[in-house]
C-alpha cells in the first residue's frame, strides 16, 4: 500500500529540522496523549474487573449461588429436601443453614452487631473462602453446642482469641412471666478465619447447625438451602429443575444475582462511565494528531508542490501524510498497551512502593473491602481499546492528509 518513496518522506517529515519544533512537540504530545489514554484504559478497566470477579469470588464463596427459602416459614424436611436437590443435574452440592442476626460481645467489653450462621461439617467444606482461610484453630472442632468460627477482624476489635468466650445477644429476647428480657448465649472460639474481605471477617460467625437452632429457638427446622451449581452464570435450568422437584411446596428460590443485583448494576454502570470519560483521553490526543498534521500540511505547502511538479499524485501525497500521522497513533497505541500491561501484571508491588515512599496507605480495606488491589486483565476489552485507538488515530489524518492532497502546484509555488 506504501512504497518506500512514501515510507522515506513521511519519516523525514516525522524528523523535526530548525524551525520546525513547533510542530514536532504538538505531534509529541500527540503521542503522549495516545500512550496515556490506552494505558489508562487499560489499567483502569482491568482494576474494575478485578474488583468484580473478587468482589463475586467472595460473596460466592460465602453464599450459595442459589438460596431456598420457605414461604412465610421455615424449612422443616430440610435433610430430605438438601439430598434431592443435591442429584439434580450441574448441582455440586447443598446443605441447610439457620441464620439470624446478633449482638456479639467480648469478655473485655465491646460490642459489635452481626450475621450468626449454623452450618454443618459438610456445608462448611462447600465454604473455601472460610475453610480453606483458617489462621487458628480447627473447623473440625466445631462442635457441640457452644462452640465458635469467628473472622480475624471480629476477633480483633474484640480481643479474642482461641478459647476465648464471646456472647451473642439476640435482638428478639425471650418472653418471659416478667416481660420479654434478652436471649444471650455464650460461645467458645475454635477458629478464626480471615477471607480477606472486611465486612465478612468483622461481622461473620459460625455455630454448628443444632447450636443455631437452639439459639434462634428453631428445632427442627432451617432458614434456607444454599445451593451451589457448576455454571453460577446459567443457573435458570438448576431453579427451574428445583421447582419442578417440589411441585406441593411453596419455596422462593433466589439466585445470587438477585441478592446482589445493586452491587452488579452499580458496577456495571461505573464500567461503563469510566470507559466513556477515559475514551476522551484517546479523542483529545487525535484531536492533537489532526492540528499537528494540519500545521504540518500548512509549513510543507511548497514542499508538497515540488514532489507534485516532480510526478507524485495527489494520492501519493495523501498517503504520506496518512502514513506520517498514523505512525504517531501506532507507536502511542503500542506503548500505552505495553504500559497497561505492566502496570496490571505489577499493580501491587507497585502500590506497595508507593506507600513506602509517601508513608500512606492507598489502599484501605476497611473501605473497600479487600485487602489487596485486584487487577484481571481481559484480553476482549484490551483489544478493543487497541482496535478504537487505531481507529481513532487514523481517522485523525483523513481529512488533513486530503487537504495536502488538494494542493494546487501552480497556485503554491506562485504565491512562494
Amino acid at each position: 500500500m506504501f512504497n518506500a518513496f512514501e515510507r522515506k518522506i513521511a519519516a523525514r517529515y516525522l524528523r523535526a529540522r530548525r524551525g520546525e519544533r513547533f510542530v514536532s512537540v504538538i505531534a509529541i504530545f500527540s503521542l503522549v496523549g495516545i500512550v496515556l489514554g490506552v494505558a489508562t484504559l487499560i489499567i483502569v478497566m482491568s482494576v474494575m474487573n478485578g474488583f468484580r470477579q473478587e468482589l463475586l469470588s467472595q460473596i460466592l464463596g460465602l453464599n450459595g449461588d442459589i438460596g431456598v427459602y420457605g414461604v412465610n416459614a421455615p424449612l422443616e424436611n430440610y435433610d430430605e429436601m438438601a439430598n434431592k436437590i443435591a442429584n439434580i443435574k450441574d448441582v455440586t452440592g447443598a446443605f441447610p443453614i439457620v441464620q439470624g442476626e446478633v449482638l456479639m460481645s467480648g469478655p473485655q467489653g465491646g460490642a459489635t452487631g452481626g450475621i450468626a450462621r449454623g452450618i454443618t461439617q459438610e456445608g462448611l467444606v462447600q465454604l473455601p473462602t472460610v475453610s480453606q482461610h483458617v489462621i487458628a484453630g480447627s473447623l473440625a472442632n466445631l462442635r457441640g453446642r457452644d462452640a465458635i468460627a469467628i473472622g480475624g477482624a471480629l476477633a480483633q476489635q474484640l480481643n479474642l482469641s482461641i478459647g476465648s468466650q464471646i456472647s451473642l445477644i439476640l435482638p428478639q429476647g425471650k418472653a418471659t412471666v416478667i416481660g420479654t428480657i434478652p436471649s444471650i448465649e455464650s460461645f467458645h472460639v475454635v477458629a478464626i478465619f480471615q477471607t480477606g474481605m472486611q465486612q465478612y471477617d468483622s461481622s461473620f460467625v459460625f455455630l454448628p447447625l443444632q447450636a443455631a437452632q437452639a439459639l434462634f429457638q428453631e428445632n427442627g427446622k432451617a432458614t434456607q438451602i444454599q445451593v451451589f451449581v457448576k455454571n453460577p452464570d446459567n443457573d435458570a435450568s438448576v431453579k427451574q429443575a428445583i421447582t419442578d422437584a417440589f411441585p406441593d411446596m411453596q419455596l422462593n428460590l433466589q439466585d445470587w444475582k438477585q441478592n446482589n443485583d445493586s452491587f452488579l448494576s452499580a458496577v456495571t454502570v461505573e464500567r461503563n462511565v469510566m470507559f466513556l470519560i477515559l475514551t476522551l483521553i484517546i479523542i483529545v490526543a487525535a484531536f492533537n494528531v489532526i492540528s499537528s498534521l494540519i500545521m504540518m500540511v500548512k509549513d510543507k505547502a511548497k514542499d508538497i508542490a515540488i514532489l507534485r511538479t516532480m510526478g507524485a499524485s495527489s494520492g501519493s501525497i495523501m498517503r504520506i501524510f496518512l502514513m506520517a500521522g498514523a505512525s504517531v497513533g501506532v507507536l502511542g497505541t503500542f506503548i500505552g498497551f505495553v504500559l497497561g500491561v505492566l502496570f496490571c501484571q505489577h499493580i501491587n508491588q507497585i502500590r506497595l512502593f508507593i506507600q513506602g515512599l509517601t508513608g500512606q496507605q492507598l489502599f484501605n480495606p476497611t473501605v473497600y473491602y479487600l485487602e489487596s488491589l485486584p487487577a484481571q486483565l481481559d484480553w476482549r476489552e484490551v483489544t478493543e481499546v487497541i482496535v478504537m485507538s487505531l481507529v481513532l488515530s487514523v481517522l485523525a489524518t483523513i481529512y488533513p492528509s486530503w487537504r495536502a492532497a488538494r494542493i494546487d502546484p501552480v497556485e503554491t509555488l506562485r504565491s512562494e
